[in-house]
């Protein structure tokens, strides 16, 4: 999924006022929380790279969470939106869902990516 179809799919399935430069910061928190809780964890993590998003970033970038996790964006935008619009009782609902989604996805990536090996694995 690319940033500017995650924020035009919360855009449709969510109307808001908040700006595009908002939902890239956003959407740069959580590639940041992958990258380094996930992706910087595993031996496999040479291949991605990451810089933080904003006004610069091409919007047809391919973020980091493939299919089929990639709804991750559209829940992860949903809670923000919901948080920043002080609409807490839909936070709560949003976030659950990102939550257990997120923690699906946490556990196919610790599957399918080896572990980084720790330089105290030889005692």
């Amino acid at each position: 999924m690319t940033m500017m179809e995650a924020i035009n799919r919360i855009d449709t399935l969510k109307p808001n006022a908040f700006s595009q430069e908002e939902k890239i910061r956003w959407l740069s928190l959580l590639d940041g929380t992958v990258k380094k809780e996930l992706i910087d964890t595993h031996g496999d993590a040479d291949g991605a790279d990451f810089e933080e998003y904003g006004a610069h970033t091409d919007t047809s970038r391919e973020l980091l969470i493939e299919h089929p996790y990639c709804d991750l964006y559209v829940l992860w935008l949903e809670s923000r939106i919901d948080y920043a619009g002080g609409e807490y009782a839909k936070y709560n609902n949003s976030i659950s869902l990102f939550n257990a989604l997120y923690e699906a996805y946490g556990k196919y990536y610790h599957r399918t990516h080896p572990p980084k090996k720790s330089a105290f694995a030889h005692f």
